[in-house]
């Protein structure tokens, strides 16, 4: 099993906003979302509903990243 390098804190994630330009900050795994307890599952598991058909396979994190500027809300898949 791979590891989401955002999720274990090994990196950080500079990208910027596509509407306005501004930094944006990762809110965490998009499957974090779906329930209370989703967050405490298995992230194989959750990787096959999580909206990507391929996640799994291309050993993809799904992180949800918003614009503190214009509250905008980007998915961007990071590889594992």
């Amino acid at each position: 099993m791979e590891i989401c390098p955002l999720c274990n804190g090994f990196e950080n994630y500079n990208g910027s906003c596509t509407t306005c330009g501004s930094m944006l900050v990762d809110t965490g795994k998009v499957t974090d979302y779906l329930d209370d307890y989703s967050a405490y599952m298995e992230i194989n598991l959750l990787k096959l509903v999580d909206g990507d058909l391929n996640s799994l396979a291309n050993q993809v994190c799904l992180h949800l990243f918003n614009c503190p500027t214009c509250q905008v809300e980007q998915i961007i898949a990071i590889q594992e």
